[in-house]
């Protein structure tokens, strides 16, 4: 099943809320209702080849990809939930939702300067702990999230060509001229 970007709660009435809530903070999902459950048993893995942020310079902003170093896809941290669509009946082929939010901690490596926050990184020697579904305690899962080392990845300049959502294709990545 594919998740969708935006967290919606089983609890939530509807899917409203899912824009407010396509990252989470780290320091705070063990204990925000939005996040809690989701933080104890439904942990998982987005990859990825890397991402965009914008680095604020005055009178404008630099596109800039972040990547890992050796060029292998980071494993993004992250929690999905599964909310039933009350306007719809029990054994609807399309009843549930799956929705998926990015952990996000403190960007605190020389990257800061680009944005003050960075997703979770999982390395792939702690994938197997971060999926355990028996790590279901707050406790457990904070002492878990505590113990993932800091991101460290690369920044690249690239063309504003990303500034627009129409553009599409894998030169978007590669260094701006």
């Amino acid at each position: 099943m594919t998740a969708r970007w935006g967290l919606v709660p089983a609890w939530a009435k509807d899917t409203k809320g899912a824009a407010r809530l396509i990252n989470a903070r780290m320091e705070t999902i063990t204990e925000k209702p939005s996040f809690r459950k989701a933080a104890a048993s439904r942990r998982g893995i987005i990859p990825s080849d890397g991402y965009y942020e914008w680095e604020k310079t005055p009178g404008s902003k630099i596109p800039t990809y972040l990547h890992d170093a050796d060029e292998k896809p980071p494993a993004f941290a992250a929690l999905f939930e599964n909310w039933p669509d009350p306007a719809l009946p029990d054994g609807h082929t399309e009843k549930w939702l799956r929705t998926a939010t990015i952990i996000t901690t403190s960007a605190t490596d020389a990257l800061g300067h680009i944005h003050d926050r960075t997703p979770l990184i999982v390395p792939p020697d702690m994938w197997t702990d971060w999926l355990d579904p028996d790590t279901n305690k707050e406790s457990d899962v904070r002492a878990l999230l505590d113990s993932i080392p800091e991101p460290h990845l690369v920044p690249r300049v690239v063309s504003d060509r990303v500034n627009y959502v129409r553009n599409n294709g894998p030169d978007l990545i590669e260094p701006a001229a």
